[in-house]
């Protein structure tokens, strides 16, 4: 089974590799099953993986395995790869830092292209006020610096994340995220002073966005006071909670109401940064400036390289040597970043984003108006998402979802599953995907939706 478009070439960069799908096995084929039984008797079960494949090559809009199977890359590795995999800016940025050198820990001998970044992530984030930054290694750690920070400013500790968020796996990033299965559950206990908040999700509360801020307010005010409060942080669009997009107007309530309580606003922007969103960041599409921007996953085209961005005096109230780490800003990476950036600002790829989004609204919605087990498409930019659910009740259809995720996957089309009740379907290809790639990749998904 082959796509209708086995070009080389892809418009945005990156490796060379026919665009098709392309199946020679079934999957997993027998590499691939010989790395899979490696990886049970070597690396900790905890472990998972989605698709049971063997990556050797990826490019484009394609992940191809080590059996020679050619699959349509809807997931990005988790939006990392939001340029496309292996982008030759990115490539020949790592490559001559690499040659120069690895590492040396900025904490000890300070290099130029952590600063770089730093003005350059300064530059391009919401607001025109002073701004700094600090460079960590995950998302996680990006959430728990940030914390860190607006604990010291304000002098006070207690913290409120929202339903449906998801921030990290480390303990406080634990603490803040909200779903239990598979994150929480067995590794407690966590750190204290989190609070949760209800979020606006207008396919299930039907609140308008002032209504729903004005419920979680409420019960910030009467559950932790602002007295108490060092800061707020959410997800302008939730990532794992399911791709949830606020109704208008609440994040710019919540926002107000951080600033007139000398409360520090925290924008988890690790999975909707980069052009992800159709624009630089959510933020942008929403009209917010964050206090502080903790942004990772797409920032250095695959590298692993996060940050905490923010107003000059809150990102200076900490003592020196209160921030940083071994590895945080590694040179590497920082190349990586400063490359992948340069990208993001003169290749088009906003544009693309809300290119992709308008193919995959379109389809879905095609999708929902003749099977009413599609209950929402929601999203912005190349960041798109299908809610399914029992048509007779609404209720959430987790089943339904893993279903057509496995047969996707069973047919050479790598999608993600994420939402609190596991019913979501997530579309998060690379800005390098081909339209005909595209819409193939959704011709299966409809097919399985189809078939079950």
């Amino acid at each position: 089974m082959t796509a209708t478009e086995t070009v080389t070439a892809t418009p945005l960069g990156g490796p060379s590799l026919p665009q098709e799908r392309r199946l020679v096995t079934s999957i997993p084929g027998p590499l691939s099953q010989k790395l899979l039984a490696r990886k049970a008797a070597a690396v900790a079960a905890g472990v998972g993986h989605t698709a049971p494949v063997e990556a050797v090559a990826a490019g484009g809009g394609v992940v191809v395995d080590a059996d020679g199977n050619s699959l349509i890359d809807l997931g990005s590795g988790i939006a990392v790869t939001t340029l496309g995999n292996a982008h030759p800016r990115v490539v020949e940025a790592i490559q001559a830092q690499a040659a120069q050198f690895t590492h040396t820990c900025f904490m000890v001998s300070p290099y130029e292209s952590y600063v770089a970044v730093a003005e350059a992530l300064n530059r391009v984030t919401p607001g025109d006020h002073a701004k700094k930054s600090a460079l960590f290694n995950s998302g996680a750690e990006a959430v728990e610096n940030a914390i860190k920070i607006a604990r010291k400013f304000t002098r006070k500790q207690a913290v409120v994340a929202f339903d449906h968020g998801y921030h990290g796996r480390t303990n406080l990033t634990m603490a803040l995220t909200a779903k239990a299965m598979p994150y929480k559950s067995g590794f407690g206990p966590f750190a204290s002073e989190i609070y949760r908040a209800p979020l606006s999700y207008p396919f299930r509360d039907r609140l308008s966005g002032a209504d729903a801020a004005k419920k979680a307010i409420s019960i910030i005010e009467k559950q932790v006071g602002a007295d108490n409060l060092a800061a707020v942080i959410i997800e302008p669009i939730q990532g794992e909670g399911g791709f949830i997009v606020p109704a208008d107007g609440f994040l710019n309530a919540i926002v107000d109401w951080c600033r007139a309580n000398d409360v520090v606003f925290i924008a988890d922007e690790i999975q909707t940064g980069f052009a992800r969103t159709g624009a630089m960041f959510a933020s942008d599409r929403f009209g917010i400036v964050p206090d502080l921007i903790t942004t990772a996953k797409g920032i250095a085209g695959g590298m692993p390289l996060a940050a905490v961005t923010g107003r000059a005096e809150i990102m200076d109230a900490s003592h020196t040597g209160g921030l940083g780490g071994t590895y945080g800003g590694n040179p590497i990476a920082c190349a990586a970043a400063l490359a992948a950036i340069e990208a993001f600002e003169t290749e088009g790829l906003i544009e693309r984003a809300n290119e992709i989004g308008e193919i995959l609204v379109r389809r879905l919605r095609e999708l929902q108006d003749s099977d009413a087990r599609v209950g929402d498409v929601r999203g912005h930019g190349a960041m798109i998402a299908a809610e399914f659910v029992d048509p007779a009740t609404g209720e959430p259809d987790a089943a339904l979802t893993g279903a057509i995720a496995k047969a996707c996957i069973a047919e050479g089309v790598i999608v993600l599953t994420c939402g609190t009740y596991g019913n979501v379907i997530r579309f998060l290809p690379p800005l390098s995907i081909p339209d005909a790639l595209l819409d193939e990749g959704i011709d299966v998904v409809a097919a399985a939706l189809a078939a079950n």
